[in-house]
């Protein structure tokens, strides 16, 4: 890597200090070492890299299309589905095929913008698709779509274990994960004990972190596929079914994810992609104006749908069922019912709303967005820190740990603390009483101080207070009543409240 620290483009301040760490010591490694750093400095310039894993038949390409905006991840069964697929921004829209030997080949998307379900090349030759789109989502989010876990192909089984980090990689298709520095899983309606498993076996494979609070959201997808009435508490409602089955994963999964969100992908990606027009709208209109005999009818099932006799063409049904499944025509349905001239493009977003889409995107940026500084630094620490246990120097080793020791010492490295102190109560590695667990994941859940503080709505005199209070507490704990592990979350709470008492003092 040839860019400077001081002249490249990072995520924060913090990232910035990593960088200049790495710059610093790679003149006084091996070369083998030093190697590796160069590949750490690179990751840490470019933008967030989320990975999107799961089973396979979950859904996570219909998501990464929603996610970007565009159908260009493949959805049906082919060699692309098979495969890692590398989603970034790049001025000019390409996909390049990148083999296990280094060589790279450009190939044009399909008529219809996606990637090509033929690549036109030996599949067994690919390592991974890198797709370059001129997409502003991209600019500070590259996703990484794999290959789904359970195929029956085992070919692909082979490919998703290599994703996964559960046999030897080459280094090309190493590289095609191990930037990756957050993850979405994606589960349906049941978490297995291996989808655990394979949560933390692929982070530790990406990041080389454990999957955590911090770096980790699970998407609960295909949430009208619940049978409401077999959930308690769910009154029939699908969507409240679907919140409440996720509740229930997410203390399945914890402490490896920040949470668990409902979400209907075909209904988002329906929505974000343009699959959604003016046609398809006046279809449901047609649909509408049916007797409410007929409509019930055509709703109790697919087949029904499609096959019952009524004025609305087949073919016509058959493609919403395809874009919208039956949930989807039904709350477009509820709609019109509502409003009847509601317009085609309000439909949409009503149909946008009820996917879910919206907190799922919500989260990615309070999780991931907002604290891409702080994952991208510690996952760069993380790297460093095992290339310098995997030299064998003793001396590299000394150095590595004590600039590390040294930057951590900095007012800017502070939340790497917090996000460490985080960690380990959510994974009850240290316990503490449940107010002040809540409390801990509080500040460490966010970087804007209202919400760090949990009342986002005081002012900033009130705020400035709460800050220097809670940090007096936090002390005052510390000191007193803890066990020598509280005591040392405690403070780094309470420095955590001390900064930001410092931050609002100064604005």
């Amino acid at each position: 890597m040839n860019t400077a620290p001081e002249q490249q483009s990072w995520a924060g301040p913090l990232s910035a200090a990593v960088a200049r760490l790495c710059a610093g010591l790679r003149t006084q490694l091996s070369d083998k070492t030093a190697e590796g750093f160069g590949e750490v400095l690179s990751r840490l310039g470019a933008p967030l890299q989320v990975a999107v894993a799961g089973r396979i038949k979950s859904g996570k390409s219909t998501l990464v299309n929603a996610m970007i905006g565009r159908r260009v991840a493949p959805t049906d069964v082919g060699e692309c589905t098979r495969l890692v697929t590398r989603f970034q921004y790049g001025t000019v829209d390409r996909v390049e095929v990148v083999f296990h030997d280094g060589r790279k080949q450009v190939i044009p998307f399909d008529p219809g913008g996606g990637i090509p379900a033929d690549l036109g090349v030996d599949f067994d030759e690919v390592s991974h698709l890198e797709a370059y789109l001129t997409n502003a989502v991209l600019r500070d989010l590259t996703v990484i779509d794999t290959p789904g876990l359970g195929s029956l192909d085992s070919a692909s089984v082979a490919r998703t274990e290599q994703a996964l980090g559960t046999q030897q990689l080459d280094p090309v298709s190493r590289d095609a994960v191990i930037g990756a520095e957050a993850v979405l899983y994606v589960v349906t309606q049941g978490v297995r004990a291996d989808d655990e498993q394979a949560l933390a076996a692929f982070t530790a494979a990406t990041a080389s972190r454990e999957a955590g609070p911090v770096n980790a959201i699970a998407l609960l997808n295909k949430a009208d596929t619940i049978e409401a009435d077999t959930v308690e508490g769910a009154d029939d409602d699908v969507w409240k079914a679907a919140e409440i089955l996720a509740a229930k994963q997410s203390e399945l999964l914890k402490p490896k994810v920040a949470d668990v969100l409902p979400v209907i992908g075909l209904l988002a990606e329906t929505s974000e992609t343009g699959g959604f027009t003016a046609p398809d709208a006046e279809a449901l209109r047609s649909l509408a104006k049916l007797d409410e005999s007929t409509r019930e009818t055509l709703l109790l099932s697919a087949d029904l749908f499609t096959s019952w006799e009524c004025d609305v063409p087949a073919g016509t049904r058959t493609h919403l069922l395809e874009r919208m499944d039956l949930h989807g025509v039904r709350c477009a349905l509820d709609a019109l019912e509502a409003q009847p001239d509601i317009t085609a493009g309000e439909l949409r977003r009503r149909i946008r709303d009820a996917s879910g889409l919206a907190s799922v995107l919500g989260r990615l940026d309070s999780v991931f967005r907002a604290r891409a500084d702080g994952i991208k630094a510690a996952a760069a620490l993380a790297s460093i820190t095992a290339l310098a246990q995997s030299s064998g120097d003793r001396d590299e080793r000394q150095k590595v740990h004590d600039a590390i020791e040294g930057l951590l010492t900095r007012p800017e490295a502070h939340q790497l603390r917090v996000l460490e102190a985080l960690t380990l109560v959510a994974a009850g590695s240290v316990e503490m009483p449940p107010d002040l667990a809540e409390e801990v994941m509080q500040v460490g859940g966010s970087t804007d101080p209202g919400e760090q503080l949990g009342r986002p709505e005081l002012p900033q005199a009130e705020l400035t207070e709460l800050a220097l209070e809670r940090a007096n507490w936090w002390r005052s704990f510390s000191s007193f009543g803890a066990t020598p592990a509280q005591s040392r979350v405690a403070h780094v709470v309470h420095r955590a409240y001390f900064l930001i008492w410092q931050q609002l003092r100064t604005r």
